[in-house]
């Protein structure tokens, strides 16, 4: 992303501090931010605030002296890969909609012709007020990605409509526009995270200890990189990414169904979860109290959901061990009829389960084998869809 440049867009809404988190998630993405704010934002925020987390000058008039472009707008227009408004006013919402240009911000809209974000803000009577909705509805129709808004409390004391959208959610749809031109442009990836559970009773389950942090960090890349990413999430600590299509899967059957649903559009299913091996060979209806929990709990294997999906996609595994990390690894990749088997070491200090970091070894049904050293999840997941990529270059 260190190529893409976001004009950002910040009106007067009591949210516009919310605006500052958005940048800053940006900027930490890679992201070039330049800010243009309204008039009225900077009675709430002050433009400092954003220069200093996005290292470059604040564009708050038309005809400012200080700027180093002629027609600043303009300039603004060409430069941005993507327009985005946080948090948009009924009033800005209003003049995107009609065309009106009489500020920086409105000119720059309505002189670029970038993808269009914007994040609606206000009290729940104008946000539904049916000029708004009329509004709004126009800006969808010529292609704009309205982001919320959320229900919830607002700065009035009331509950309701008009809240801005979570600061992921926004930074999602952001991040899924910038990557619309990347190497996975057109591709449908399926990608499985978390750990599943089992059911005992309706309290107690048997499951394992995956965050989903992997998994999340593979869809996160493959969103970034201009795919389609269908994320099919078991029990997770961690909220998913934002910018994905999210399938819920509690259990290792949910997660059979929802797999062999999505695979045969996807182009590659990456299986990053950690699904249960076995199951409760009974699951009692009502909770089974401590003096009648049996002595042994009779198990059984629950489905092999890689092995189980027929072949057609890019079908990447995970093989996470204790010992005999690379022979495990090898009999997987021949036994599920993998491209690809990502290996990692639960020993290693500072790595694997829970952790942000990971070191993996990739093998292929070729032989050849490639060691990802200790690193950010995020970018051990660039590394499998830099295989992922050439592998469906290969096949095609």
């Amino acid at each position: 992303m260190a190529d893409r440049t976001v004009v950002l867009g910040v009106t007067g809404s009591i949210a516009a501090y919310k605006a500052v988190d958005l940048a800053s998630r940006m900027v930490r993405c890679g992201v070039g931010v330049h800010v243009v704010m309204t008039r009225s934002a900077t009675e709430l925020v002050g433009p400092a605030t954003f220069r200093a987390i996005t290292g470059r000058p604040v564009a708050t008039k038309m005809f400012d002296q200080a700027v180093t472009h002629a027609i600043e707008h303009i300039s603004l227009a060409d430069r941005a890969d993507a327009l985005v408004i946080v948090p948009a006013t009924a009033n800005v919402i209003a003049k995107l909609a009609t065309g009106i240009a009489d500020d920086l911000l409105t000119c720059t809209a309505l002189a670029t012709r970038a993808p269009l974000v914007v994040a609606p803000a206000m009290h729940t009577a104008m946000y539904e007020h049916p000029a708004t909705q009329e509004n709004l509805a126009t800006l969808r129709s010529r292609g704009a990605v309205l982001v919320g808004p959320s229900t919830g409390r607002l700065a009035s004391g009331g509950v309701g409509a008009g809240r801005l959208a979570p600061t992921r959610e926004i930074l999602g749809e952001v991040m899924a526009i910038l990557g619309r031109g990347g190497d996975l442009a057109g591709r449908r990836i399926l990608v499985t995270a978390g750990g599943t559970r089992e059911p005992i009773d309706p309290v107690r389950f048997l499951g394992n200890r995956s965050s989903g942090k992997m998994g999340f960090a593979i869809a996160e890349a493959a969103r970034d990189r201009g795919a389609a990413v269908t994320l099919v999430v078991a029990a997770t600590s961690i909220e998913p990414p934002a910018g994905v299509r999210l399938h819920r899967a509690e259990t290792a059957d949910e997660m059979l169904v929802a797999v062999r649903e999505e695979a045969p559009s996807a182009d590659a299913l990456i299986m990053a979860a950690a699904v249960a091996d076995v199951r409760p060979s009974h699951r009692s209806t009502s909770k089974i109290r401590k003096t009648e929990m049996p002595e042994t709990l009779a198990l059984e294997p629950t489905p092999d959901v890689l092995a189980s999906t027929e072949d057609g996609p890019i079908r990447v595994g995970f093989a996470a061990e204790t010992d005999n990390l690379v022979e495990s690894a090898q009999r997987k990749l021949v036994e599920k009829r993998l491209d690809l088997i990502v290996a990692n070491d639960l020993t290693l200090p500072g790595a694997g389960v829970g952790s942000d970091d990971n070191e993996v070894i990739l093998l292929d049904p070729r032989g050849e084998t490639a060691t990802i050293s200790l690193r950010s999840k995020r970018d051990v997941a660039e590394a499998i869809l830099d295989r992922v990529v050439a592998l469906l270059a290969a096949k095609e």
